[in-house]
């Protein structure tokens, strides 16, 4: 069984639903494994848009480069979920965001030109991407909303349960968070400063603890009912 056929058999990819058995190993074969270590791009914001990747293995995220050089940090991306699917369209463009590893990962690589031929040999390719789209605009809309309806207090509370449940390691008091204090105040849409006040009332009540440059969440239902 070629590699790439037997590693995505493991997994949920609503990329590959609904294919037939045929048609999912065709799509698999056409792909090549590369493993990506933490901290690295996968995908590049402004650059030509000419491959598509799906997450096997590990964690990664979604982040924008603001005109000002800032990083604003995004969704977060788990194994079974692609990434680059600009490569789909017909017409070549660029990515919009750049994608970044935050745990050692592997991810199935397709060329565009190889996904194109694919796509047009299976229709169902495109729609799945056009549904998964729409899954992104629904995120799109729940992040702004959080924006323009939720308190500082509360958005912060949820991204840190977010990180918690991606990145987060598990001990016998909570869950280690290797994350700064800038990319949580990044990713709440508030300032640092305010990230730091909050921690520290957070702390305060044994929600949260300080632990070798790391976040311990250590009771995320105190998070939310400090958001009360």
């Amino acid at each position: 069984m070629h590699a790439t056929v037997a590693v995505s058999r493991e997994l949920k990819c609503a990329l590959l639903e609904g294919l037939s058995r045929g048609d999912h190993d065709a799509v698999m074969e056409a792909a090549s494994l590369r493993r990506v270590p933490a901290k690295n791009q996968i995908t590049k914001q402004g650059f030509p848009a000419n491959r598509l990747f799906l997450l096997v293995k590990g964690c990664a995220r979604y982040y924008y480069t603001t005109p000002d050089g800032g990083k604003l940090l995004l969704r977060w991306i788990e194994p079974g979920e692609i990434l680059g699917a600009l490569a789909l369209t017909a017409k070549p463009t660029q990515y919009l965001v750049s994608v970044e590893t935050v745990k050692d990962s592997e991810v199935l690589v397709w060329d565009r030109d190889v996904l194109r031929s694919l796509a047009r040999e299976i229709p169902r390719l495109l729609d799945n991407a056009l549904l998964i789209s729409a899954e992104y605009l629904e995120w799109a809309l729940t992040a702004y909303t959080a924006l323009t309806c939720n308190t500082a207090r509360e958005r912060l509370a949820k991204v840190l349960i977010s990180y918690g449940r991606a990145i987060g390691e598990e001990s016998r008091e909570g869950l280690l968070i290797d994350v700064t204090n800038e990319e949580l105040a990044n990713s709440a849409h508030i300032t640092k400063y305010t990230t730091c006040r909050l921690l520290s009332e957070w702390q305060k009540n044994f929600a949260v603890a300080k632990r070798r440059g790391k976040i311990l969440l250590l009771a995320p239902e105190r998070l939310l009912i400090a958001t009360r």
